[in-house]
């Protein structure tokens, strides 16, 4: 299994899981890997450090394994200050505000301009949408003072919420 360090033209980092750099190239070319923030299918690997599974090695330098001191040694501490750590606040702060909003939202889909629309004229009775639209189509929503917002979902998000 190969884990690679991945970046979306839109500078949003995550991790990737490939079979081979075969797999990974194969994947990427016919656009199978995407950004899980905004979907985006234009992806680039990022340098990373290989993964290597060195626990037999770390066991027989080891003294003992059962000693407490030993145990602890093996935990490697999470620097709160370090700069990836707000980052990685901000992206699961984010997440969270899109899987609230789409857990109280109705899709409407490619009818969201209108249902908009229906909505703000009282035609229809006003509820939490969400959809999709053109960014043509948003600024005419805009213009006629509909508020609107874009919201890119990640794809993992676009399905039913359960």
């Amino acid at each position: 299994m190969k884990v690679l360090n991945l970046q979306c033209q839109h500078q949003h980092q995550f991790e990737g899981w490939f079979a081979s750099e075969d797999d990974y190239q194969s994947q990427r070319e016919r656009h199978l890997v995407e950004c899980p923030v905004c979907a985006d299918c234009t992806i680039h690997k990022r340098l990373s450090a290989p993964r290597l599974n060195l626990l037999t090695s770390r066991l027989e330098s080891q003294p003992s394994i059962a000693e407490p001191a030993a145990a602890s040694q093996a935990l490697v501490p999470v620097d709160e200050s370090s700069p990836n750590s707000s980052s990685q606040e901000a992206h699961l702060a984010w997440l969270k505000m899109v899987q609230h909003v789409v857990a109280n939202t109705e899709d409407v889909g490619q009818g969201f301009a209108e249902e908009a629309r229906k909505m703000h004229y009282g035609e229809t009775e006003e509820r939490n949408i969400r959809g999709q639209v053109s960014m043509e189509e948003t600024r005419s929503l805009l213009e006629e003072g509909i508020p609107v917002m874009p919201l890119p979902l990640p794809a993992a998000l676009k399905g039913s919420v359960h």
